[in-house]
C-alpha cells in the first residue's frame, strides 16, 4: 500500500509563477497548441523545481498526483524546463557589466567538480576516462563559477570533463580569460586559487611556495590576505549544491551538467531576487 503525503517546496510562490510564465513563452514559441500538453506550464514549473530543489526521482515524479505522466514524457518536460531556465542565465559579459555597476572591486573565479556516476567514456590518455577527476577520485564535470566579494554567484560555465585542470577548461571557453583580462585591466582583479597561476595575467593568485625554498615573510603576509578574499568565493559553489540537491549528483548526460547548473542559478537568482 502506498502513502500519499504533503509536501513544500523552498521556493517562492512568485519563482514558480515567473518560471510558469518562461515555460509559456516557450510554448508560444514552438506553436504548442492549446490543450495539447499533459501539463500546464506552472505544473511543470513545479516539477522542474521540485527536481532541482529536492531532487526527486523521475519515477516518482512521474506518478504523483499532480503530475500522473508516463516516465519519458517527464524526461521531455523537465528537459525542456531546465534548456527555458538555462536561456535566461548572465553570459559572463553581461555578469562582469553587472558587477562593475554594483561598484565592486573584484571578483572571484572558482572551478567545482559536479559529480556523476556516468563513466568509461574513453579520454585522449589511453586508460583514463574522459570525466575522472584525479584529484578528486570521482566521475564529474568542471565548472567555473564566478562570484561577488561575498561569495554570492554571478555565472557560470559550460561544463568541460573532469579530468581537466581548472586552467585547462576555462582555457576551453575562448571568450572568458579574454573578458576576464579587460575587467583586470579596467575595473580591478579576478582573484582565484593557484590551480589558475598558468593564467596570472587575467587572474590575482598567490605566491607559490618554490621547490626546496621558503616564502618571505611579506609573500606568506599577500597569500594570508588574498585566500581571506578568495576562500569567500567557494560559498558560491556551497550554496549551489547545497540549495539544489541533484548538483551533488547527476544522472543525466553529463554534457547536460552545465544546463543543469545554469538552471539552478536562474532559480537562487529568481528566488532571492538578487543578481549581483
Amino acid at each position: 500500500m502506498s502513502v500519499t503525503y504533503t509536501a513544500t517546496l523552498p521556493v517562492g510562490e512568485q519563482t514558480v509563477a515567473h518560471v510558469s510564465s518562461l515555460l509559456y513563452a516557450e510554448r508560444r514559441r514552438r506553436g504548442t497548441r492549446t490543450g495539447t500538453r499533459a501539463l500546464s506550464c506552472y505544473q511543470q514549473a513545479i516539477l522542474v523545481s521540485r527536481w532541482l530543489l529536492d531532487g526527486t526521482r523521475v519515477s516518482q515524479l512521474a506518478v504523483d498526483v499532480d503530475h500522473q505522466i508516463s516516465r519519458s514524457t517527464c524526461y521531455e518536460y523537465l528537459h525542456e524546463a531546465l534548456e527555458v531556465l538555462a536561456a535566461q542565465a548572465p553570459g559572463l559579459h553581461s555578469a562582469l557589466l553587472a558587477a562593475k555597476i554594483a561598484g565592486y572591486d573584484y571578483v572571484i573565479i572558482d572551478g567545482t567538480l559536479v559529480e556523476t556516476d556516468r563513466c568509461r567514456t574513453p579520454g585522449p590518455t589511453a586508460g583514463v576516462d574522459l570525466w575522472w577527476s584525479g584529484k578528486h577520485e570521482q566521475h564529474g564535470g568542471n565548472v567555473q563559477v564566478l562570484t561577488a566579494p561575498d561569495g554570492w554567484p554571478l555565472w557560470t560555465s559550460a561544463v568541460r570533463p573532469g579530468r581537466e585542470h581548472d586552467t585547462t577548461a576555462l582555457r576551453e571557453h575562448d571568450e572568458v580569460l579574454p573578458l576576464l583580462r579587460v575587467w583586470t585591466d579596467q575595473h580591478g582583479r579576478v582573484l582565484g586559487d593557484l590551480g589558475y597561476e598558468g593564467e596570472a595575467g587575467a587572474i590575482t593568485v598567490g605566491y607559490k611556495k618554490p621547490a626546496g625554498g621558503e616564502l618571505s615573510s611579506i609573500q606568506k603576509m599577500y597569500n594570508k590576505v588574498h585566500n581571506g578574499l578568495r576562500a569567500v568565493g567557494e560559498r558560491g559553489n556551497s550554496l549551489l549544491k547545497t540549495t539544489f540537491k541533484p548538483l551533488r549528483n547527476v544522472s543525466f548526460c553529463p554534457w547536460k551538467i552545465g544546463t543543469i547548473v545554469a538552471a539552478a542559478l536562474v532559480l537562487l537568482h529568481l528566488d532571492h531576487d538578487r543578481t549581483t
